[in-house]
């Protein structure tokens, strides 16, 4: 079969290999679908920080149909589709028997530990698949990933009733967090982002209002209403900077992008203003609770889809969103063209 694998830092292949073979107890099989390029897959192409096995098939964004169970499976069936858990978690150790298997003490990730989902099969074991809708379309349900990221953020989050929240940054977490609170929050929703293309999106998309991350544009926006509480999905330690100073006094920050970089920070100014940095790493048990908004945000969900690839433009698109020339959020990779649900 085609498959997308990473080698080591800058050196993504694609390559014709062997299909998975027999599977183990507890497995399934998955003809994949759709798969979603993210930004942590870039991060691991350009600096090899997570690469723990060479070669790996790269993907922990996707979405497929069953094509074969083990024999001790219950709960799904051939021709079920499926979204992907990208965390793979042990369930031994104190993180995961507390339920939090996102900080789970010897995580890993798919695509990473294990084969992922840039490729035209994939096995996996039952306990990472999220059964989905039957109509709802492949290229929706390979966002429920980062869907879900999003809505751990915003969860941990947890802005207060009609107070304004801030994202900055509208990548792929950045935009769904947004999506995410204009459902599920009911204060205004600031967004901030270099890209006007993507800004622009999302405002749309969101029902958002963008701003500049400085004082004058917000108080502009808020009409001197406070802003207390804001997202970080850039990672960018300028812009984390800027949100500490431009955060009133009694909110909170939660960070979820991927930096590059220490943050020099005078904590007095959380202590002084009482400001909550809150750390969000993937996500808890919010995959199905992800996989049950999707039908209400299906047609929003693919407005924010750019491109649809091959696997052969995988390296390609890779380089393309790199080098910043993506004006839409998420490029979908399809294995298998011209193949159907079912």
């Amino acid at each position: 079969m085609k498959a997308v694998r990473l080698h080591q830092a800058g050196d993504l292949r694609v390559e014709d290999i062997a299909t998975p073979g027999p599977l183990a107890s507890g497995s399934v099989r998955i003809a994949v679908k759709a798969a979603g390029i993210c930004g942590s897959d870039l991060h691991n192409y350009r600096t090899g920080q997570w690469i723990s096995r060479s070669p790996s098939v790269a993907g922990h964004e996707f979405a497929g149909v069953i094509t074969e169970i083990a024999f001790d499976v219950v709960g799904l069936e051939p021709g079920d589709l499926v979204a992907a858990d990208s965390r793979y978690w042990c369930g031994e150790c104190a993180a995961c028997r507390s339920g939090r298997r996102n900080i789970c003490e010897k995580l890993g990730f798919v695509g990473e530990v294990c084969d992922g989902g840039f490729a035209e099969e994939c096995v996996l074991p039952a306990r990472l698949v999220t059964l989905c809708p039957d109509d709802l379309s492949p290229e929706i349900a390979a966002m429920a990933e980062p869907l879900a990221v999003a809505l751990h953020a915003v969860k941990r989050l947890r802005p207060p009733a009609g107070e304004p929240v801030l994202v900055a940054g509208c990548g792929p977490i950045g935009g769904l967090a947004a999506l995410l609170l204009s459902r599920l929050h009911d204060g205004p929703i600031l967004v901030a982002e270099r890209n006007a293309a993507r800004a622009a999106l999302v405002s749309d998309v969101a029902g958002a209002r963008r701003v500049d991350l400085e004082a004058g544009s917000l108080a502009a926006e808020l009409d001197g209403q406070p802003l207390r509480h804001a997202l970080d999905a850039t990672g960018s330690i300028g812009a984390l900077e800027a949100l500490v100073d431009l955060l009133s006094g009694g909110g909170a920050l939660a960070l979820v992008g991927i930096s590059h970089g220490k943050l020099s920070l005078d904590p007095n100014l959380l202590v002084e203003r009482e400001i909550a940095l809150i750390g969000c790493h993937a996500f808890e048990d919010e995959l199905p609770e992800a996989v049950a908004l999707m039908p209400a945000l299906s047609e929003k969900l693919g407005r924010l889809i750019e491109a649809r690839i091959t696997l052969d433009d995988t390296p390609a698109a890779y380089e393309r969103l790199l080098e910043g020339r993506a004006a839409g959020l998420k490029t979908i990779i399809v294995p298998q063209q011209g193949g159907g649900h079912g």
